[in-house]
């Protein structure tokens, strides 16, 4: 018999609450508009439109997927992030509404500059600072990561995004000292790798399956990103540039140690939307950097 939208909706919705997700409705929206090609904010006129008993199939194997613990955002290829929707795949992490305070905290530091210059660290799928340059129009980005994946994913995005023009991408080991002629930064934010060596035990399936493991491993006691980058990266900062990280749950003391013990003035650790102290920044205090800006 002959489906509509919505009746492929309604299906995967009743199939995804049976199946324990904990967000049937949105799944179930997201999963019918991808396989339907559907938008996803006119649902109210899913009722109207009907679809090949193929497009049904297709829904129903995606909805396996998600079942199977299959993230959504890997199944569909995209995730929302900051109001923007973002390309992913296996090779970048989900972007993640915990790193949204992060965004708006670089974005609000940015205004403050005439043509900003940041630098995002372990870019991902670049949605940082292609969200920044989106946000703030004279901001300018290099974005650095040593996966190729990430990497061609961060220029994918920036390419939809519109900011193509005032984003560069680069590969680079952060673990190492950054190549020379970088020139000074405005604003270094990075979201490192920080999942402890016990925690990366304990990981849910959904994470441990699917999301890079290079992305998520951070060191025994998952803070070596942030010493390296404390030691090496921290120099390509101009007077008064702000550096901003994130951090999990219990690390923010740890991460503001070491900002400190760096000679950062104004270390503060900052919430994020859901109340862990995720983010730390800080201001450099060094008089002794170079001003000279590379192209």
């Amino acid at each position: 018999m002959t489906k509509t939208i919505n009746d492929v909706y309604m299906q995967l919705f009743r199939r995804l609450k049976e199946g324990g997700d904990p967000m049937p409705q949105l799944t179930a929206r997201e999963i019918t508009a991808y396989a339907c090609k559907a938008d996803k904010k006119q649902t109210a006129g899913w009722s109207h439109f009907y679809v090949e008993d193929t497009t049904v199939d297709y829904a129903g194997l995606l909805c396996d997927r998600c079942l199977d613990g299959e993230p959504l955002a890997y199944i569909i290829g995209e995730w929302d992030f900051y109001g923007l929707t973002f390309k992913v795949d296996r090779s970048v992490l989900i972007p993640r509404s915990d790193t949204e305070r992060l965004c708006e905290l670089v974005i609000e530091q940015a205004k403050e500059r005439v043509s900003p210059r940041i630098l995002d660290l372990c870019c991902g799928s670049g949605c940082i600072g292609i969200a920044a340059a989106h946000t703030v129009e004279d901001a300018r980005v290099t974005a650095i990561d040593l996966s190729d994946g990430a990497l061609h994913i961060t220029r994918e995005n920036a390419r939809d995004l519109g900011v193509s023009s005032r984003l560069l991408t680069m590969k680079a080991d952060v673990m190492h000292a950054p190549l020379r002629g970088l020139g000074q930064f405005d604003i270094i934010v990075s979201n490192p790798p920080y999942v402890t060596e016990d925690e990366m035990q304990m990981l849910d399936r959904s994470v441990a399956d699917f999301e890079p493991h290079e992305a998520l491993y951070g060191g025994e006691d998952g803070l070596d990103f942030y010493h390296a980058i404390c030691d090496s990266w921290g120099e390509l900062l101009v007077p008064n540039g702000r550096l901003l990280f994130e951090c999990g749950w219990h690390q923010a003391d740890d991460v503001a140690g070491i900002m400190q013990r760096h000679g950062y003035k104004d270390v503060t650790i900052t919430e994020d939307y859901s109340g862990v102290p995720r983010i730390v920044y800080g201001t450099n205090a060094r008089p002794d950097v170079d001003l000279t800006r590379d192209a």
